[in-house]
């Protein structure tokens, strides 16, 4: 039995609405011959991958769903949660490997550690940061 989970987190309903109105626009091109019918599958990949990509938070694991499959990674695997440079988010865990957070970012990291009961942990300053000399 599936449990329902705390927070689910896509990204952003643009995507939706992109693959509806490119699955709209290629319905002419693929009705002028059987031959270009083909060319619907893509648009309509985009709606069911924009549709179920997310991740679903619990307060027990994580589950990481993409266009086929998914992957549940519970709490107690994840070392750390890092972000790239483009704010996305990934989860380090102990075995050494990444999983990327599909729609979780800098801006809702905060509200994943809310909902699943973590508190997130201060950032550390770097080695290679001095401390700030006191001024006399």
């Amino acid at each position: 039995m599936s449990r329902k989970p705390l927070l689910r987190v896509r990204k952003t309903g643009a995507l939706l609405v992109a693959g509806v109105i490119a699955f709209v626009g290629t319905v002419p091109l693929a009705g002028a011959s059987r031959a270009l019918a083909w060319v619907l599958v893509v648009p309509a990949a985009v709606i069911v991958w924009a549709w179920r990509a997310g991740t679903d938070v619990r307060e027990d694991d994580l589950r990481v769903k993409a266009l086929v499959g998914s992957t549940r990674v519970p709490w107690s695997r994840i070392v750390e949660l890092a972000p790239d440079e483009r704010g996305r988010i990934s989860a380090l865990l102990d075995n050494g490997n990444a999983i990327k957070l599909t729609g979780v970012t800098r801006d809702n990291l905060a509200r994943v550690l809310a909902v699943a009961g973590k508190a997130p942990s201060p950032p550390v300053a770097s080695p290679d940061e001095e401390e700030p000399s006191p001024q006399d």
